[in-house]
Parts: structure tokens; C-alpha cells; sequence
């Protein structure tokens, strides 16, 4: 009797523990369960990390953010970092890429997510992936794309330009590569190629300025569908997307535009992350809220 009463107590010892340990996990859990924008989330299978929403720096080709001059751009990309923002998508042929090692002077290296493209098919690609490490002032970038595809054959014709990418993938100068698509044609041939690691996707619920089937970057379509089809088979292969485009190419004007797309980006399982072109701290502030609101509140979004 006295060996069965030790051997009782050492359960109810054990389920009390296991019971104790169900409690913590379950509270992490619930507190875990907390999305917002400021989330490091990872980029497909690339197993880099950046945040769920991003600053974009080229809005009207970085006119837009040109605008604020350098040090008010500077304030800017400073001010979404203290919000939580860690991932900076630039391009060559943006206005403000000669400006972003001063913008992020003084941020952690470690921390940034920095994405770059370039376009077109610069002679000497591999020098073309140095400069932009030059002019950021850092050792690598975290991922580099492919600027503005428009036709269905980019994979054939940009291969010089692929194993550059590939040539600075090796060297550690890049971390990941990708491409840009604006097209149908041509988001569907990223899609096909095994060579894309990381796609940056037009999207928005009212399918303003998204890819459609006319090879040309200013012939946008007006049907989501494919989109999205593209977007699951992306996500089946364990591929990084992003989406931009979010607020309309900047012609969401009215809040209820805005609130819909980004809600709609918010419930799309195939979306690792967003970016959004910034030029206030306003419109910092409040793509966050409505991110975190439409977050909290899936049913909705």
C-alpha cells in the first residue's frame, strides 16, 4: 500500500508538471498567435528574414521620396526602422539609390533586409550586382532582381544576365535572386523557371495597375484570377513572394481603397511579405495600423 501511495503521488506529481507545461505552452501559443507588420517572417525557402511589411523607395521611379530631399528621406527610412520595418526594396534606377548607405547609416546591417533590381542588360552584369554593394555600402544584398519583366521569353534572352546573378550568388555578394514581373506572360515564365528564388508580385483586390497579357509594363490587366493562380503554384514551390502594387500603384486616394487591398494581402497565405512606398510618417503609421488591425482580425480581411 505504501509503494502504490508513492507511486500515485509520483503521477500526480508528473500530471500536475505535464498539466503546468500544457498551461505555458498554451499561453505562448495565444501570445505568439500575435501578427503585425513588424513581424520577421521568412521569404519562402530562402530562410532569410525581413518584415512583414516593407518601404518601398521608388514610388514614381523614387520621385516621390526624391521629393522629401536626402535628409528628410533619411529621417524617413529611420523612422519606419523604429517602427519595425527592417526590409528597404530599392532599384538601380531609382532616384534615391545613390541616397540609401546615408539612409541607413547607423541602422544594424544585420537587421535590414535590403532588396535592389537591375534593369536592362548592363555588359558587365557582375560589376553592374558590385556597384549597387558600393553604393549601399555593404558587403551583400540581401535580394537582387531582375528589373521590369515584361515578355514571355525574358528566361531566354536574360540568361547572360542570370548567371551573373548566379556567378554573385556563389561569391556571397547576393543572398537570393529574383525577378520583378510585369506582365502575365512573363510572371509565368519567372513562375516556370527554377532559377527565381524570390518573386515580386503585383497585387491588389481591385486589380489596378496588376500584370495582364500584354508585354509591355504600361498595359496593365484588370482580371486577378491568373494572378493568383501564379501566386499558388509560387507558393507550392516554396518560393519567396512579395507583393507591391499594394496601394494601386499610389491611386488608392480614398481610405477604404487602401483598407480593402491591404487587408485583402493580409489573408493571402501565398504572400510572405508586402511593400509600400512611403513619403510620410503618416502613411508609415497608418499602413501599420491597418496591417495589425487586418491581422487581429482575419475573419474580416
Amino acid at each position: 500500500m505504501k509503494n502504490t501511495h508513492h507511486l500515485s503521488r509520483r503521477q500526480f506529481i508528473q500530471t500536475s508538471a505535464l498539466a503546468t507545461s500544457a498551461l505555458v505552452l498554451s499561453s505562448c501559443a495565444t501570445i505568439g498567435s500575435k501578427r503585425t507588420a513588424a513581424d520577421q517572417v521568412t521569404l519562402g525557402r530562402t530562410g532569410l528574414k525581413l518584415s512583414r511589411l516593407g518601404m518601398g523607395t521608388g514610388s514614381d521611379s523614387g520621385n516621390i521620396q526624391h521629393a522629401l530631399g536626402k535628409d528628410g528621406f533619411t529621417r524617413l527610412v529611420h523612422y519606419a526602422y523604429d517602427q519595425g520595418i527592417t526590409y528597404f526594396d530599392c532599384a538601380q534606377s531609382y532616384r534615391t539609390f545613390e541616397w540609401m548607405a546615408d539612409a541607413t547609416k547607423g541602422l544594424p546591417r544585420e537587421k535590414l533586409f535590403i532588396q535592389s533590381k537591375i534593369g536592362g542588360q548592363p555588359e558587365n552584369a557582375l560589376q553592374a550586382i558590385d556597384k549597387h554593394r558600393k553604393v549601399f555600402n555593404t558587403d551583400y544584398v540581401d535580394s537582387m532582381l531582375i528589373h521590369c519583366m515584361v515578355k514571355e521569353n525574358w528566361t531566354d534572352s536574360w540568361m547572360r544576365i542570370m548567371e551573373a546573378f548566379d556567378t554573385a550568388r556563389q561569391k556571397k555578394w547576393i543572398l537570393t535572386q529574383g525577378v520583378s514581373c510585369h506582365s502575365l506572360p512573363a510572371l509565368r515564365a519567372a513562375t516556370a523557371s527554377p532559377w527565381t528564388q524570390v518573386h515580386l508580385v503585383r497585387v491588389n483586390p481591385q486589380a489596378k495597375w496588376i500584370d495582364g497579357m500584354g508585354e509591355t509594363w504600361d498595359k496593365p490587366g484588370t482580371d486577378l484570377t491568373p494572378v493568383l493562380a501564379e501566386l499558388a503554384t509560387m507558393r507550392a514551390k516554396g518560393r519567396g513572394v512579395i507583393g507591391m502594387k499594394i496601394i494601386g500603384n499610389g491611386e488608392f486616394i480614398r481610405a477604404e481603397d487602401r483598407e480593402r487591398s491591404i487587408r485583402f494581402a493580409m489573408s493571402c497565405p501565398e504572400l510572405d511579405a508586402i511593400v509600400i512606398g512611403f513619403k510620410s510618417t503618416e502613411e508609415v503609421d497608418e499602413a501599420i495600423q491597418r496591417v495589425n488591425s487586418a491581422l487581429a482580425n482575419p475573419a474580416t480581411a
